[in-house]
């Protein structure tokens, strides 16, 4: 399998933790996004919004980390509780995705833009989208050990990266214990792989 990433992507960093989870083997090719290889004509077959991540497997195509995610554990570890099949279950693991998705998006990871490639947002805007987050799953995460169910899922791996490294956004994680805690328990699971670190601003 070929994964097509940025190393310092957080949405690329939650498929390597996917299929290092999963124990699959495969290759790591780094666009020189900052050249614009990710809207190579090549690379839009594959990604059509020329976004990364992206994955080749044998020939099957797809880009999406959520999506990926969803298709590494149907097709590699079908059955198990990454993706739960009950109704509830897998309604709280989606719900958890779409926060990947929107809120996390636009806290911490938006945050991390700003401070470690220059993107022109609201920085503060991103970090008190960040503080809302956290500040909901504080105390969610104060009776449970993981996101969606009684076991890690696919919301835990979509949740982590930008979490994890949101004091790279300037984001302070000091007041959440809760939600540290369960950084380490992600961390602590077997085969677990670090994103590549940066540096880390002044804290709010």
């Amino acid at each position: 399998m070929k994964l097509y990433r940025n190393p310092k992507s957080g949405h690329c960093h939650r498929v390597e933790l996917m299929l290092a989870f999963l124990g699959l083997p495969y290759e790591t090719i780094d666009l020189d996004m900052a050249n614009g290889a990710h809207k190579a004509p090549e690379f839009l077959k594959i990604s059509p919004f020329g976004k990364v991540p992206a994955i080749d497997d044998g020939g099957y195509t797809l880009a999406d980390s959520n999506a990926i995610l969803t298709y590494l554990v149907k097709t590699y570890a079908q059955g198990s509780a990454w993706l739960p099949d009950e109704a509830k279950a897998a309604a709280e693991v989606q719900r958890w995705l779409t926060i990947a998705a929107d809120n996390i998006y636009s806290g911490p990871a938006s945050a991390r833009l700003v401070k470690l490639f220059g993107v022109p947002r609201d920085h503060a805007a991103a970090v008190k989208t960040a503080h809302d987050l956290f500040q909901v799953m504080e105390p969610h995460l104060e009776g449970r050990r993981w996101l969606a169910t009684d076991e890690i899922t696919i919301a835990d791996v979509a949740g982590y990266s930008y979490i994890a490294h949101a004091p790279e956004g300037g984001v302070d994680l000091a007041p959440y214990p809760a939600i540290r805690a369960w950084l380490a328990r992600v961390e602590a699971q077997p085969n677990f792989v670090a994103m590549a670190a940066s540096p880390i601003p002044e804290l709010a």
